[in-house]
């Protein structure tokens, strides 16, 4: 049912995709066409998974949180998570459905509709591409990893200095980094093992609500930036396979 919801969505959403290239003049007038392909593929997902569980609420990017009528179960839905990629015709972006249950993150879909790729994992299920099970990366030492990383939002003089300081000692221990603009595709990857590691600060629940679930269930391993639990209202996260996770953690606090 949400790969149905997304596969909707996304018809919508690549044929914007294709018309953002004609929108290329000015700033304001691709961000405005940006935000009502945004908004129409949100609108979508919202019909298609209130018709298959009219009981769920809603936590949305665009329109915010709707709540649940059977005060248990919500849709955690990002309609376009990398938006300056798709606003500047790079085709890195994804929808994102997570399913959140008595507070518990238990099922997720990341739909890439430029490559036809959906990641989707449920709790205990195992996670998937498409119609393969995917495992994360058996490498374990960071000098041959791949790691993925975000900036946060947050334009601050020390939040600027810190992100540069990580990206410093990560670089320094690492093969090398990739910054992809799309934080759920960045953890389907890790899931994948495409990404050895990802870490990023700043996030919204709606940018990793399904990530998590498709790291967890690949075999990956899960933190806030500072080693702490991950929670979705914080927004910090630290994945990566169970090798490099601390490899990891210790190499972003300079040691």
């Amino acid at each position: 049912m949400m790969a149905q919801a997304a596969d909707k969505a996304a018809r919508s959403l690549i044929r914007d995709f294709n018309e953002v290239e004609n929108l290329q003049v000015s700033r304001k007038g691709t961000n405005d066409f940006v935000t009502a392909a945004d908004l129409r593929a949100e609108q979508t997902l919202k019909e298609e998974l209130s018709r298959v569980r009219p009981g769920f609420g809603f936590l949305l990017e665009e329109s915010g949180p709707v709540k649940a009528a059977d005060g248990r179960s919500r849709w955690i839905v990002d309609p376009l998570d990398g938006t300056l990629n798709f606003m500047h015709s790079v085709p890195q972006f994804a929808i994102s459905i997570g399913v959140e249950q008595d507070g518990e993150l238990i099922a997720g879909i990341v739909f890439d509709p430029i490559k036809d790729e959906l990641f989707w994992a449920e709790k205990g299920r195992g996670a998937f591409l498409n119609h393969r099970r995917l495992r994360v990366s058996a490498r374990d030492k960071l000098s041959s990893s791949l790691v993925a990383h975000g900036r946060s939002a947050d334009e601050s003089p020390e939040a600027r200095q810190r992100f540069m300081t990580q990206m410093n000692h990560v670089l320094s221990h690492t093969r090398d980094l990739r910054r992809m603009g799309s934080a759920a595709l960045d953890l389907a990857y890790v899931a994948a093992g495409r990404l050895d590691g990802y870490w990023e600060d700043g996030l919204k629940p709606w940018d990793i609500a399904a990530g998590i679930v498709l790291v967890r269930e690949a075999g990956g391993y899960l933190t806030a930036v500072d080693g702490s639990p991950v929670e979705l209202e914080r927004g910090s996260v630290l994945a990566a396979n169970p090798h490099l996770h601390g490899q990891l953690h210790k190499a972003l606090a300079g040691r």
